[in-house]
């Protein structure tokens, strides 16, 4: 049968002593598992995860400087990825490695694979080992991560991805996506000499960073006085084999469908020229497809790719600079893509 919680007054701060109380056991269980000690403790990782639960139910924070005050600093930064396929989220952990050692900090970085509830176990996990910050990169629920971090006493930043909770510095998905649309519509109208739209394939229609590219795309459409055809706009998903079976679903239906594509990964990108090479193999010498995202070898296929490169030096900069000015405030900062354009 579970604890009644009576209501707290509305300038009572909820202490450790409370928690303990509404969760049946010790204030010094509740403090090791806040802390990050529950596993040095022997406290069960069901007994953890309730605890941190019921933390963030009541609104419980630690605080830093204190708790910074009371243990010994560990030197380690943890990044959450939610890939390692592709050259951008690689290129992310190489060099938030090679940065974190310059500052003399161990970094620990784990793959979660845009599941949400891997993304909760990395997050617990890097805890238990007293990770003085985490960095939650392209999570699908950063704010749920800075909610356990924050009931830990532990600072969270989001990259790629943004949230509502913690910093977060990302691209300028919006104007990158107009740039890159509006030169792939230019290269086709003069192939085509008609105002063609495009597709958008990949990505989900849930995040952020797909939802600006969208509008960014829908943006360079209308200042050019083109129609966006709502069905040839595909957010199916970064998976290689979702990106080809969507092409392949439109084509069924419209065999009239756009010869230029934005796509919204070379993730993505890796489906599309899959879907091209069986279904349209001349596609490619015909018309222009643009990319958000960078890969030397996909360009080398064609002259007919166009690709925007995330500014992967500048973003981590960006986060560096959050992470030693003790930024704990949510900001966001919206980093330009290379050149503001194609490379």
């Amino acid at each position: 049968m579970g604890h009644r919680v009576a209501e707290a007054s509305p300038t009572k701060r909820t202490t450790i002593y409370d928690l303990a109380k509404i969760a049946g056991t010790s204030a010094s269980a509740v403090s090791a598992v806040l802390n990050g000690n529950w596993k040095k403790r022997r406290i069960s990782e069901k007994l953890a995860e309730r605890i941190q639960k019921l933390a963030v139910e009541q609104g419980y924070s630690v605080n830093m400087q204190a708790s910074a005050l009371r243990r010994e600093r560990s030197r380690i930064i943890g990044m959450i990825v939610p890939k390692y396929d592709n050259r951008y989220f690689g290129s992310i952990a190489e060099r938030f490695e090679i940065m974190a050692r310059d500052r003399g900090l161990f970094p620990i970085i784990t793959c979660t694979q845009r599941d949400p509830e891997l993304e909760v176990q990395a997050a617990r996990a890097m805890l238990s080992y007293q990770v003085e910050t985490i960095i939650a990169t392209g999570a699908t629920d950063p704010d749920r991560i800075s909610e356990i971090c924050t009931a830990a006493g532990v600072r969270s930043f989001n990259l790629d991805l943004p949230g509502s909770r913690a910093p977060s510095v990302i691209s300028d998905n919006f104007e990158g996506a107009r740039r890159l649309t509006e030169e792939v519509l230019r290269r086709n109208m003069r192939r085509f000499g008609a105002t063609e739209p495009l597709i958008f394939v990949g990505g989900r229609g849930s995040d952020n960073n797909t939802t600006e590219r969208i509008r960014g795309f829908r943006a360079a459409h209308e200042a050019m006085g083109i129609a966006v055809r709502d069905d040839c706009i595909l957010p199916c998903g970064y998976a290689a084999e979702k990106a080809e079976q969507a092409l392949q679903r439109l084509y069924d239906v419209a065999p009239d469908h756009p010869r230029g594509m934005f796509v919204n990964s070379t993730i993505s990108l890796e489906g599309v020229l899959r879907w091209i090479k069986t279904s349209q193999p001349d596609l490619l010498q015909t018309a222009a497809i643009g990319c958000f995202d960078w890969d030397p070898v996909a360009q080398l296929l064609s002259d007919n790719i166009l690709m925007v490169r995330q500014d992967v030096p500048t973003m981590l900069d960006q986060l560096w600079s959050l992470v030693a000015a003790d930024q704990i405030a949510p900001v966001l900062i919206k980093v330009p893509p290379i050149s503001a354009g194609l490379v």
